[in-house]
């Protein structure tokens, strides 16, 4: 495909560095010229452009900008009938991204996260599910959402990523001060969590590791009697 990226920043940059060895034409925009520039570098076929240059060069563009400022930067821009966007930008809806690249159409938003620049990443969408699973679905799996609404609850749920990496790290300190090499320990740790919860439903794991007296679960009742369970759904609610 002949794909543009407008607002080239360290996720769009990540979704270039995730599909650039799959036979595309890709053209990123100047902003900001740190990723764009590396990317150009990196891959024969990147090539950068002016935000004008980006949409004549494509068929299909992805939004990597921020929502506040989106609008001011694709109004000015002139799109053609035959394109498709995919945005990226969280603050704003698809029916909002669609109005700013009309008469281009926005078929599709989706939530990349860092990892997709080496694949092995899920990834939320709303839309056309066809052409993001043509793009993105080799090395990614693509949970197509039914409406702005699931999209929503989505994007509050998958702030629990960043409250299991405080755990990690908060457990890897604990055992960095009580073995000799702190850096296996937190290796170890990474491994566990993400090799467990590949292989299991969160569910059936912690039934696994309900061991009466076992160390899993005396930690796990502690944790949850000290009011982890209720402070993870009060904050989700909050997000909503």
């Amino acid at each position: 495909m002949r794909i543009g990226v407008i607002g080239c920043g360290t996720i769009a940059s990540a979704v270039v560095h995730g599909i650039a060895g799959d036979g595309h034409q890709i053209t990123v925009s100047e902003r900001s010229s740190r990723y764009s520039d590396a990317l150009a570098e990196a891959y024969g076929n990147v090539t950068v452009a002016g935000n004008q240059g980006v949409v004549d060069a494509s068929e299909v563009i992805f939004l990597g900008l921020m929502a506040e400022v989106a609008a001011e930067v694709l109004c000015s821009l002139k799109f053609r009938e035959n394109q498709r966007a995919i945005t990226f930008m969280a603050g704003a809806s698809l029916e909002e991204a669609n109005a700013m690249v009309q008469p281009a159409r926005a078929v599709a938003i989706m939530m990349p996260f860092p990892g997709i620049a080496k694949g092995g990443t899920p990834i939320m969408m709303l839309g056309d599910v066809e052409l993001v699973q043509e793009i993105f679905g080799r090395r990614n799996t693509v949970f197509p959402l039914d409406d702005a609404d699931e999209m929503a609850a989505y994007l509050c749920a998958q702030a629990v990523l960043s409250p299991v990496a405080r755990m990690v790290d908060d457990a890897a300190n604990w055992l960095g001060d009580r073995v000799s090499d702190k850096t296996q320990g937190e290796a170890f740790l990474r491994a566990l969590v993400a090799s467990s919860l590949a292989d299991s439903g969160a569910e059936a794991l912690i039934e696994a590791l309900n061991t009466p007296g076992g160390y899993n679960q005396r930690l796990r009742l502690h944790m949850e009697e000290s009011g982890m369970s209720a402070a993870l759904a009060s904050g989700l609610d909050a997000l909503e």
